[in-house]
């Protein structure tokens, strides 16, 4: 809470009050998600109002002010009036909530605290990177270890996402991949197979997938089945206790790849390695980008990060309590790495008639470059 106050009179010398109504920040602040909002003054104790369920808040947590709540009007007449300018997520509050919540704190205008939010959750502490230790040992352990001998020619994608997700329950993943990019539903992540892996998809990622139908596209195809030759393409998150790992893993089922796609994916192997190597303090994620991006020959990226027109400008990202967190190895992102900091690196390459290639492990940065907690295999695993 303190870094989070200091953040936003960096950024706002006259800020006066922050509101936060995501489940996933109230659960960063206060160690319990429920429907509520947690109302930060600048020169006051912060309180956490709930609505639902107030009693299990007050088990889960040890936030000193928690306050039940029937509706806004209970706070409202209880702490008084909010005036001039409220911070809140504006990425994630919808205009209806926004409207239910003005209509009893009658203030004058909003401002977005979404920025200083992501920049405190981006630095974790000793504990938040001890679950993602575990999350990356249980990463390690099935995609690595456990995949290779679950793969049956004629089973379909589906299928395999059906028995990697039992396993990973097993293994102690939390059972959810949570994003935060806007309207994103996902369960694993994806499980493709062959050209699959670059079917095209919203999802703003350079792998692909048909997913389950139009209607559900996520997870993998119940018509997609497993021959030989097909290159498994599989990129999903884990978690423990909220905190996310991501990473791919590729296997080649029945035969050997085109060298073109093997060599293609070793580039890809490579570059992570040398992205890992810059993971250092005070690295700054847009130098790291266009350093590996302006090296690259005009061959190589071609479907690189990405087939056809539907390539991402990125080549990883921040993850923590969600996958896809700040900051970004992008373009815009000049704030210097911190110790604490966690990445996902992920060079891919779309090669047609095959599939994605490429590599995605999740790293902590550290003085001397970053340390994968997701395992070290270099993928295309072969599976004969």
């Amino acid at each position: 809470m303190s870094r989070f106050r200091a953040k936003m009179t960096e950024s706002d010398r006259d800020w006066k009050t922050a509101v936060i109504f995501s489940k996933i920040n109230q659960y960063y602040f206060t160690g319990t998600m429920q429907e509520g909002m947690l109302v930060v003054p600048r020169d006051d104790e912060a309180v956490y109002w709930v609505r639902r369920s107030c009693e299990r808040a007050l088990e889960e947590s040890l936030f000193p002010r928690i306050k039940p709540m029937n509706s806004f009007r209970d706070a409202a007449e209880s702490m008084g009036k909010i005036f001039g300018t409220v911070h809140m997520e504006t990425e994630v509050v919808p205009l209806a909530l926004y409207r239910r919540f003005q209509k009893y704190f009658p203030f004058e205008e909003v401002k977005p605290a979404d920025a200083q939010i992501a920049a405190v959750r981006a630095v974790k502490s000793p504990y938040e990177l001890s679950l993602m230790e575990q999350s990356g040992d249980i990463h390690r352990r099935v995609l690595e270890d456990r995949v290779p001998g679950m793969l049956r020619e004629g089973m379909s994608e589906a299928e395999l996402a059906a028995e990697l997700f039992s396993l990973m329950i097993r293994e102690g993943h939390h059972g959810v991949a949570r994003f935060g990019m806007f309207d994103t539903e996902m369960v694993l992540g994806y499980v493709s197979f062959g050209e699959n892996s670059i079917y095209p998809t919203y999802f703003n990622g350079p792998g692909g997938n048909y997913g389950m139908s139009p209607a559900v596209p996520v997870l993998g195809s119940r018509e997609r089945k497993l021959k030989k030759g097909d290159l498994v393409f599989i990129d999903i998150g884990c978690g423990v206790d909220g905190y996310h790992t991501d990473k791919t893993m590729t296997y080649m089922f029945g035969q050997p790849l085109p060298r073109q796609a093997i060599d293609a994916h070793l580039k890809c192997v490579d570059i992570q390695d040398e992205m890992a190597s810059m993971l250092k303090l005070g690295a700054v994620p847009s130098q790291i980008y266009n350093s590996i991006m302006s090296r690259l020959d005009a061959g190589f990226a071609d479907n690189f990060m990405g087939f056809g027109s539907r390539r991402v400008k990125f080549l990883g990202h921040g993850i923590g309590l969600q996958v896809d967190e700040w900051p970004v190895i992008a373009e815009g992102f000049f704030d210097p790495l911190q110790e604490g900091m966690a990445f996902a690196l992920e060079p891919k390459k779309g090669i047609e008639g095959t599939g994605m290639v490429g590599i995605e492990n999740t790293f902590l940065v550290t003085p001397q470059g970053g340390r994968s907690i997701t395992g070290e295999n270099p993928g295309l695993i072969p599976v004969y």
